[in-house]
């Protein structure tokens, strides 16, 4: 373990006394929004500070087998707990890097799920109808709630756009990399000659803003329209101004909800929707920067970025970003989309700690 890295450790260890000493005084206790800020140090350090215990305990453990070696009666003893301490040791080093990696402050949050037919007409709606199921049926072996926000139907069924929020822990974690271009390659319903054929959508995931004043909206940047909802709905829904349209004026995101027969709750819906696109602006130009001084290996995120193919004669998955192919299109377009997030969260784990090494 690098000295620096140890260092850093060590630093986190007397930090824990302190916030522990702290806590402990009557003086924490007036303000309470320092007293939370304080557990939640205390509950992010403990676990990292306890591995950084047992690496010290385990080092001194080795020092002391080092020197029983010479024992002739202890050698044997000897070697095999120094063998068994380092492969601990080599264990928590990784653990250790691992838990110092930064984290990002979205992770935990709800997102918001956007998907738009790009190229292809009909047949990419389709397909975005087919993406939306996907990550609906992923949700439901989560336990995650999925919520409509706004929908664009096509004449065949499928969704010109569709946009949902998703609520459930680590929802954004685990999502967030599905941001970019997705292609399909296969035969449409429609093809007559079984010729396979190219679409593309879409996908936006940006993590949910706790409050509209994190972002700071100006009320006076908005402009709201409402308007008579079209489509399907029944009479009330198409005969009352219950649509709703935000623009922001600065950026020019427009927003517009019309799923519900409340007007109120299709602004309460749109300004959370604009608030999201708000912040995940902010964080691609983030990105952005970050981007153009190193390449990230799980891409950009830009949109208009390729990140994946879905090719169904051949029944494969391609994720080009980290060149990962897998022959199981059935399960993966039935929300079993476990292996594909762990191998992309893993490859930014493994960016991050040649980062931390350099």
């Amino acid at each position: 373990m690098k000295p620096s890295i140890q260092a850093k450790l060590s630093q986190l260890a007397d930090r824990l006394e302190e916030v522990s000493a702290l806590l402990a005084s009557e003086e924490a206790t007036r303000d309470m929004d320092q007293y939370r800020k304080l557990n939640r140090e205390y509950s992010d350090i403990t676990p990292v500070v306890e591995l950084w215990h047992e690496f010290n305990r385990i080092n001194a453990n080795l020092a002391d087998a080092e020197l029983m070696l010479s024992d002739p009666e202890m050698a044997e003893l000897a070697a095999e707990e120094i063998k068994d301490g380092k492969l601990r040791l080599e264990q928590l080093d990784y653990d250790l890097q691992t838990a110092l990696l930064p984290k990002d402050p979205n992770d935990e949050r709800n997102i918001f799920l956007e998907i738009r037919a790009g190229t292809g007409g009909d047949e990419a709606a389709l397909f975005a109808a087919d993406l939306f199921r996907m990550y609906s049926r992923y949700a439901e072996r989560n336990r995650w709630q999925v919520e409509i926000m706004s929908v664009n139907e096509s004449e065949l069924g499928g969704y010109k756009e569709v946009i949902a929020r998703i609520v459930g822990q680590g929802a954004y974690s685990r999502l967030r990399f599905e941001s970019g271009a997705h292609r399909v390659q296969r035969v449409p319903a429609t093809e007559t000659q079984g010729r396979i054929h190219t679409s593309a959508c879409t996908v936006a995931v940006m993590a949910e803003a706790d409050e509209m004043e994190e972002i700071n909206i100006n009320p006076a940047d908005l402009r709201i329209d409402t308007y008579r909802a079209s489509g399907a709905g029944g009479q009330h829904i198409n005969k009352t101004d219950s649509a709703v349209r935000v623009v922001h004026i600065p950026t020019g995101i427009i927003v517009e909800c019309q799923d519900d027969r409340s007007q109120h709750k299709n602004k309460a819906r749109a300004l959370a929707v604009l608030s999201a696109r708000i912040k995940d602006a902010q964080m691609q130009e983030i990105n952005a920067k970050e981007a153009a001084e190193r390449k990230s290996l799980i891409g950009s995120g830009d949109r208009s970025e390729r990140i994946r193919t879905y090719n169904y004669p051949q029944g494969r998955m391609t994720d080009h970003r980290i060149n990962l192919t897998l022959y199981k299109l059935d399960y993966i377009m039935d929300g079993d989309l476990t292996e594909l997030t762990q191998a992309l969260m893993s490859e930014r784990q493994a960016e991050l700690l040649a980062q931390l090494s350099d």
